[in-house]
């Protein structure tokens, strides 16, 4: 049998909760297995929390609290990480992201982040994490500030396939999705921008696990990242990355073409919201919003985009 593998606690927050569900577990001298069974959790998942690649829910992280006898410290680093912007798996993306020159995303439920609006972007956060509380506008924040990478100088080329469910799946109030929706179209027409939608007729595909991005490099190889709602990965093997980019021209060949993922967003904000026309004015009118919505933040021009270096690692 391979031996366990090790976590550094000192990684991050995820790493330490993890780390200290560890500790405690062989303590009381139980398997994965019966702690999984005490957590509501399962022995894949209690695994992957254990190495802090994966975050418990508030719920899971009570039960473990409470079967180790951890008198609330796992809570508590719990509460910490549940309020920082971004988990911990996913920094290491955004450092990529940051000099990737071409990105590819396939999104299973939601709108990718770097295209949300900011009442999608709060009434997610509402929904995924009740508990954030007063650390709500700072999330919120964050994530909007992101967007410049798409706004700013020199923006990568973002090429989105969008799950049909995206477009469908009520996030907020109707409102809110006749604005997301405006703002897709918008951002459709942009110069480096391209939006597909993956109708539910295409059936089977290879990402039914979930959401997955490819990034391209001038001097490195793809990246691959995958995200779950509890979760992430980082693909950096680049034969592997590559087998996703693969996967993702799979998709490209299923999904609709631009222009009929256009018509579909339209009948969706026609059939579902009510609007019977989006005028390019509108589209514009709501992009302007976007820009303006807290300048204090800085995103209506936002920071300049980072220089991309001599060479990726």
């Amino acid at each position: 049998m391979p031996a366990p593998k090790s976590v550094d606690p000192t990684a991050s927050l995820a790493a330490l909760l993890g780390a200290r569900i560890r500790r405690l577990r062989r303590a009381k001298g139980w398997s994965q297995t019966e702690l999984a069974a005490k957590g509501a959790t399962s022995q894949g998942r209690l695994a992957q929390m254990e190495l802090g690649r994966e975050t418990p829910s508030q719920t899971v992280c009570q039960l473990l609290d409470q079967a180790l006898d951890a008198d609330g410290e796992l809570l508590a680093l719990w509460a910490h990480i549940e309020r920082t912007p971004y988990p911990d798996w996913s920094r290491a993306f955004m450092r990529f992201e940051q000099r990737a020159t071409r990105m590819r995303k396939y999104m299973a439920a939601t709108v990718p982040g770097l295209l949300q609006t900011e009442s999608y972007v709060r009434a997610l956060l509402t929904a995924a994490r009740p508990s954030v509380g007063g650390a709500l506008e700072s999330l919120v924040r964050a994530r909007l500030e992101r967007r410049v990478l798409l706004t700013g100088e020199s923006p990568p080329y973002f090429w989105a396939i969008l799950d049909e469910s995206v477009l469908r799946r009520p996030i907020g109030a109707p409102e809110v999705m006749r604005e997301q929706l405006t703002y897709l179209l918008h951002m459709q027409e942009t110069e480096r921008v391209s939006l597909q939608v993956l109708p539910f007729s295409a059936g089977v595909h290879p990402a039914l696990g979930g959401s997955v991005t490819v990034l391209s490099f001038d001097r490195r190889p793809d990246v691959a990242y995958l995200e779950s709602s509890h979760s992430g990965e980082l693909i950096d093997d680049p034969e592997a990355a590559a087998g996703y980019g693969l996967a993702f021209d799979q998709l490209h060949a299923q999904a609709l073409s631009p222009h009929a993922s256009a018509a579909m967003i339209r009948n969706v904000l026609e059939g579902s919201y009510g609007v019977t026309r989006v005028s390019r004015r509108r589209r514009r009118s709501v992009a302007q919003e976007q820009l303006q919505q807290h300048a204090g933040w800085g995103l209506r021009r936002g920071p300049r985009r980072p220089a991309r270096p001599g060479s990726d690692t």
